[in-house]
């Protein structure tokens, strides 16, 4: 019986070499003397020593920075985009067999896939369209991981850096943009304020003593800031000689 403790540190030894935990988001690609046989997990998964080799790839999706790199948009207005995407694996086994890392492949393609579609776009269509470039750089994306086994979810740019002269040519321009519309506000004001006058004018006309009425609360409005000095209006002394040769008609009568 003395070979049964070699025996048994052969069995645990074997054990320890050949048993591997995969967790629930990884998946591992097996390799039989450098042959691809599948992928196994999540779970415990027993491995031939020497013979088989694993692999894990991980299934959750990957934030991934695309640093801020200097563009010429359409209308030659040079500018500073960063940008993240979002993607995961979807076929373990392409991602490890197809490209070499995965990760830094993605990474390359999203930085040039930004460059060639901002490019295709001017300033302003680059600031008020995001959402539609976004998918379209996400589409282009996903176009070239497809092989490697990923597939990627969003592309959102993030951040868009201008020129300190664009960045005042604009300025100037709001601030012109929102004097237009200040004078375009006034000017409706006006124009409304000129077609009450006309009405008020035509009422005034056909009744006389509307006006002498108004004469008199303005009269009567001034009273109250305690003026010493009143000036009548002549249309009013007119107003008021009418008045008065009017009573001396009805007391002749």
């Amino acid at each position: 019986m003395e070979w049964l403790p070699i025996v048994v540190g052969l069995i645990i030894l074997f054990l320890v070499f050949s048993l591997r935990v995969v967790k629930e988001y990884d998946r591992g690609v097996i390799f039989f003397l450098g042959k691809v046989t599948g992928v196994r997990g999540p779970g415990l998964i027993i491995l031939i020593p020497i013979f088989e080799m694993m692999t894990k790839v991980t299934l959750r999706t990957i934030t991934m920075n695309i640093p801020s790199q200097k563009i010429i948009t359409k209308d030659n207005v040079s500018i500073d985009i960063a940008a993240v995407a979002y993607y995961k694996i979807v076929d373990p086994q392409k991602s490890v067999i197809a490209i070499e890392n995965v990760y830094d492949a993605v990474n390359q393609i999203s930085q040039t896939t930004v460059r060639n579609v901002v490019g295709q776009f001017m300033l302003d269509e680059l600031l008020s369209q995001t959402g539609k470039i976004n998918a379209q750089i996400k589409d282009v994306i996903d176009q070239h991981t497809e092989p490697w086994g990923a597939q990627v979810t969003a592309v959102e740019i993030k951040d868009i850096t201008l020129p300190e002269n664009m960045q005042r040519a604009m300025a100037k321009e709001a601030e012109a943009e929102r004097e237009r519309r200040a004078k375009i506000v006034a000017a409706e004001g006006e124009m409304q304020a000129a077609q009450k006058l006309g009405e008020a004018a035509d009422l005034i006309s056909a009744h006389p003593v509307a006006l002498q009425l108004r004469t008199l609360q303005t009269m009567a409005e001034i009273s109250v800031e305690k003026n010493s000095t009143i000036i009548f209006p002549a249309q009013f002394m007119t107003t008021v000689q009418e008045a008065i040769q009017m009573i001396r008609g009805d007391s002749k009568k």
